[in-house]
């Protein structure tokens, strides 16, 4: 049995690993990138460029997504040259931009209404989980469409769960970023405390990363930091986005989210410093301008 057609849509720094992967596994690869430019290497591994995501769409079985911010998917599902526009019946469309769970789910009724299946699908790890193919992937929709999906989502990523209907794999991710964000605010303010104190950070970080206070933060990030590496794995800009959203559904669940609250506070005022399109990591700027460890006396 031949393998499904992949269409492509956002090979940014997520986008373009993925799609490695899916090349590498045999998988014929159609590609639109808002920047043509970005996508030139891909395309010299063997994907196949197409001029808009409705060409994508006509030439591919299972269409995928990932793009920056809410308003893109709104466009590049919606608009005239948009995937809709080219889906038909036997089309699965997976979006695995981070976005709120309303659009997910109107996606999800736009499909139904065209016997189209449509999945949510955001994911975890960052740039290193897309490079070493070790995604985490949260699903919302219909457990045939996932079913279907689901070889595809095993070949780059570590753990793939169907979360419950549409809009599920949107509230997953939500409270994953609630998780994140207590666990980079504690990061930070870890190297910054033991920094004070006189301490070596490189022993303090192998010390309590052995410990109770391990986290995915402290052992991708941390080190980053010492290294002085800004570079995004994970752009501030898109955090602060994915916090807004968070706090947008918690409010209409009528539940406080102090903690997320504070977080957010903190990467608007990192992004209104500049950092936007920095790594989640520059956080640590705000106690360090330079990004440096301050030196001690």
């Amino acid at each position: 049995m031949s393998k499904q057609k992949i269409g492509f849509i956002g090979v940014g720094v997520m986008g373009a690993s993925i799609v490695k992967h899916l090349l590498k596994d045999g998988y014929e690869v159609n590609i639109y990138n808002r920047t043509k430019s970005k996508a030139d290497e891909v395309v010299s591994l063997g994907a196949i460029w197409q001029d808009t995501p409705k060409a994508v769409t006509i030439e591919s079985d299972i269409v995928f997504t990932i793009v920056g911010y809410p308003k893109d998917v709104e466009e590049v599902y919606y608009s005239e040259d948009g995937i809709f526009a080219g889906a038909t019946s036997e089309k699965i469309l997976v979006d695995m931009t981070t976005s709120t769970p309303s659009l997910a789910q109107k996606i999800f009724a736009t499909g139904r209404e065209r016997k189209i299946e449509v999945l949510d699908a955001p994911v975890s790890g960052g740039d290193l989980g897309a490079k070493n193919g070790t995604l985490t992937i949260m699903v919302g929709g219909t457990k045939e469409a996932y079913q279907i999906v689901e070889p595809i989502f095993n070949v780059f990523s570590g753990k793939v769960k169907l979360q419950g209907a549409a809009g599920s794999g949107q509230h997953t991710k939500m409270a994953n970023q609630i998780m994140i964000a207590g666990t980079m605010v504690g990061m930070s303010e870890l190297l910054v405390y033991a920094n004070a104190a006189g301490l070596e950070l490189e022993s303090v970080l192998d010390t309590v990363g052995g410990g109770s206070a391990q986290n995915w933060s402290l052992t991708n990030y941390a080190p980053r930091i010492l290294r002085e590496d800004f570079t995004a794995g994970f752009f501030v800009k898109h955090f602060v986005k994915d916090l807004k959203i968070a706090l947008a559904e918690a409010e209409k669940m009528d539940i406080q989210l102090p903690g997320t609250s504070l977080a957010k506070e903190l990467y608007e005022k990192l992004e209104n410093q500049g950092h936007g399109n920095d790594g989640t990591q520059a956080l640590i700027k705000l106690w360090w301008p330079a990004g440096v460890q301050p030196k001690r006396n």
